[in-house]
Protein backbone atom coordinates (compact mmCIF):
# COMPACT_ATOMS: atom_id res chain seq x y z
CA UNK A 1 0.00 0.00 0.00
CA UNK A 2 0.66 3.67 -0.10
CA UNK A 3 1.04 3.85 3.47
CA UNK A 4 3.41 1.36 3.65
CA UNK A 5 5.70 2.33 1.18
CA UNK A 6 6.15 6.18 2.57
CA UNK A 7 7.14 4.64 5.88
CA UNK A 8 9.52 2.42 4.54
CA UNK A 9 11.01 5.46 2.91
CA UNK A 10 10.87 7.64 6.58
CA UNK A 11 12.60 3.93 8.05
CA UNK A 12 15.48 3.84 5.41
CA UNK A 13 15.59 8.16 5.81
CA UNK A 14 16.14 7.23 9.37
CA UNK A 15 18.65 5.04 9.02
CA UNK A 16 20.65 7.42 6.47
CA UNK A 17 20.48 9.93 8.85
CA UNK A 18 21.72 7.59 11.70
CA UNK A 19 24.49 6.00 9.97
CA UNK A 20 25.99 9.88 9.02
CA UNK A 21 25.68 10.88 12.79
CA UNK A 22 27.73 7.39 13.52
CA UNK A 23 29.72 8.41 10.69
CA UNK A 24 30.20 12.39 12.54
CA UNK A 25 31.00 10.68 15.79
CA UNK A 26 33.71 8.54 14.35
CA UNK A 27 35.35 11.45 12.47
CA UNK A 28 35.55 13.14 15.52
CA UNK A 29 36.85 10.29 17.71
CA UNK A 30 39.77 9.94 14.65
CA UNK A 31 40.61 13.47 14.50
CA UNK A 32 42.28 12.71 17.85
CA UNK A 33 43.96 9.76 16.72
CA UNK A 34 45.35 11.51 14.00
CA UNK A 35 46.02 14.87 16.30
CA UNK A 36 44.61 16.94 13.16
CA UNK A 37 41.38 18.54 12.45
CA UNK A 38 39.46 16.84 9.59
CA UNK A 39 36.46 19.30 9.67
CA UNK A 40 35.62 20.22 13.45
CA UNK A 41 33.79 23.21 11.60
CA UNK A 42 31.79 21.41 9.95
CA UNK A 43 30.56 18.94 13.01
CA UNK A 44 30.12 21.33 15.66
CA UNK A 45 27.61 24.39 15.86
CA UNK A 46 29.51 27.85 16.52
CA UNK A 47 27.67 27.95 19.92
CA UNK A 48 28.41 24.42 20.70
CA UNK A 49 28.77 23.40 24.32
CA UNK A 50 31.12 20.37 24.78
CA UNK A 51 31.57 19.05 29.18
CA UNK A 52 34.22 16.89 29.37
CA UNK A 53 33.87 13.95 32.86
CA UNK A 54 36.23 15.72 34.99
CA UNK A 55 34.39 19.45 34.74
CA UNK A 56 36.28 21.66 32.17
CA UNK A 57 33.54 23.34 29.48
CA UNK A 58 33.36 24.71 26.00
CA UNK A 59 31.39 26.65 25.08
CA UNK A 60 31.68 27.52 21.46
CA UNK A 61 33.23 26.22 18.84
CA UNK A 62 36.54 28.37 18.88
CA UNK A 63 36.99 27.06 22.21
CA UNK A 64 36.72 23.27 21.39
CA UNK A 65 38.86 24.11 18.42
CA UNK A 66 42.16 25.92 20.92
CA UNK A 67 41.40 22.96 23.33
CA UNK A 68 42.28 20.40 20.69
CA UNK A 69 44.88 21.91 18.85
CA UNK A 70 46.67 22.96 23.02
CA UNK A 71 45.90 19.09 24.10
CA UNK A 72 47.59 17.35 21.17
CA UNK A 73 50.42 19.83 21.42
CA UNK A 74 50.66 18.06 25.16
CA UNK A 75 49.99 14.82 24.17
CA UNK A 76 48.12 12.02 21.93
CA UNK A 77 44.96 9.62 21.90
CA UNK A 78 46.14 5.85 21.82
CA UNK A 79 43.10 4.56 21.39
CA UNK A 80 39.75 5.66 21.04
CA UNK A 81 37.18 2.66 20.20
CA UNK A 82 33.97 2.98 20.20
CA UNK A 83 31.39 0.16 21.49
CA UNK A 84 28.10 0.90 20.83
CA UNK A 85 25.73 3.42 19.90
CA UNK A 86 22.11 4.83 21.06
CA UNK A 87 19.97 6.73 19.17
CA UNK A 88 16.35 8.36 19.97
CA UNK A 89 14.88 11.65 18.97
CA UNK A 90 18.02 14.79 17.97
CA UNK A 91 20.15 12.33 20.95
CA UNK A 92 23.32 9.66 20.32
CA UNK A 93 25.09 8.22 23.14
CA UNK A 94 27.75 6.42 22.34
CA UNK A 95 29.69 4.26 24.63
CA UNK A 96 33.89 4.11 23.74
CA UNK A 97 37.09 2.65 25.37
CA UNK A 98 39.87 5.58 25.56
CA UNK A 99 43.47 5.89 26.53
CA UNK A 100 45.99 8.56 26.28
CA UNK A 101 49.97 9.29 26.92
CA UNK A 102 50.79 12.45 28.15
CA UNK A 103 53.94 14.06 27.02
CA UNK A 104 55.43 13.53 30.61
CA UNK A 105 54.80 10.07 30.30
CA UNK A 106 51.64 9.77 32.51
CA UNK A 107 48.71 7.20 30.46
CA UNK A 108 45.63 7.19 31.54
CA UNK A 109 42.97 4.59 30.20
CA UNK A 110 39.54 4.62 31.10
CA UNK A 111 35.77 3.52 29.65
CA UNK A 112 33.13 6.18 29.02
CA UNK A 113 29.79 7.73 27.22
CA UNK A 114 29.50 10.84 25.26
CA UNK A 115 25.73 12.07 25.63
CA UNK A 116 25.32 13.85 21.95
CA UNK A 117 22.62 16.45 21.40
CA UNK A 118 22.25 17.41 17.37
CA UNK A 119 20.36 19.97 15.40
CA UNK A 120 18.54 19.44 12.58
CA UNK A 121 21.06 19.52 10.20
CA UNK A 122 22.91 16.60 11.46
CA UNK A 123 25.82 19.21 13.58
CA UNK A 124 26.50 18.72 17.20
CA UNK A 125 25.06 21.21 19.59
CA UNK A 126 26.23 19.70 22.78
CA UNK A 127 28.37 16.93 24.19
CA UNK A 128 28.87 15.32 27.22
CA UNK A 129 31.49 13.08 28.45
CA UNK A 130 31.21 10.81 31.45
CA UNK A 131 33.94 8.26 32.36
CA UNK A 132 34.24 5.01 33.86
CA UNK A 133 37.52 4.21 36.09
CA UNK A 134 38.04 0.27 34.46
CA UNK A 135 40.02 -0.85 38.19
CA UNK A 136 36.73 -1.78 39.52
CA UNK A 137 36.56 -4.22 42.39
CA UNK A 138 34.00 -5.39 44.55
CA UNK A 139 34.04 -4.17 48.24
CA UNK A 140 31.88 -6.43 49.61
CA UNK A 141 33.57 -9.40 48.61
CA UNK A 142 34.50 -10.73 51.65
CA UNK A 143 31.75 -10.14 53.71
CA UNK A 144 28.56 -7.62 54.46
CA UNK A 145 31.20 -4.89 55.72
CA UNK A 146 32.44 -3.21 52.50
CA UNK A 147 36.42 -2.73 52.33
CA UNK A 148 37.57 0.20 50.47
CA UNK A 149 40.59 -0.01 48.53
CA UNK A 150 43.07 2.45 49.79
CA UNK A 151 43.96 4.58 46.88
CA UNK A 152 43.55 7.61 45.06
CA UNK A 153 40.43 7.24 42.57
CA UNK A 154 40.24 8.80 39.08
CA UNK A 155 38.90 12.01 38.68
CA UNK A 156 35.43 11.39 37.68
Amino acid sequence: SETASVLDLKEKLDDLIIAKKEKIIQLWFDMWIKQKDLGIDEIFTEDVIYTESWSPKYENRETVKLWFNEWNNRGMVIDWTIKQFFHKGNQTIVEWYFKNKMNNGSIEDFDGISLIVWTDDNKIKELKEFGCNRNNYNPYQNGKIPKFRDEKTNWF
